[in-house]
């Protein structure tokens, strides 16, 4: 549910929407780690100014902790860098 929210967002805010994808890997029941990949011109633009969108993206999924307990780490990489 998270991975797709985050891969459809992702998609709007970047030049190559068709480069988008989202891995999720569950480390335990209570922790998961999110990585999306993107273009990498389009990196900088999924961070955000000073970090300002990624750390909005954070927020919103921070708030996903609330009803399930879970706690998600997001990172962001360039499709050349798997």
């Amino acid at each position: 549910m998270i991975d797709n929210f985050l891969k459809e967002f992702a998609k709007l805010i970047v030049e190559n929407p068709d480069s988008v994808r989202v891995e999720a890997n569950e480390i335990d029941k209570t922790f998961s780690e999110i990585t999306i990949y993107v273009d990498k011109v389009d990196t900088g633009k999924v961070i955000g100014k000073d970090g300002k969108v990624i750390n909005a993206i954070k927020t919103v999924i921070a708030a996903c902790k609330a009803k399930s307990g879970k706690s998600y780490r997001i990172n962001i990489k360039s499709n050349d860098e798997e």
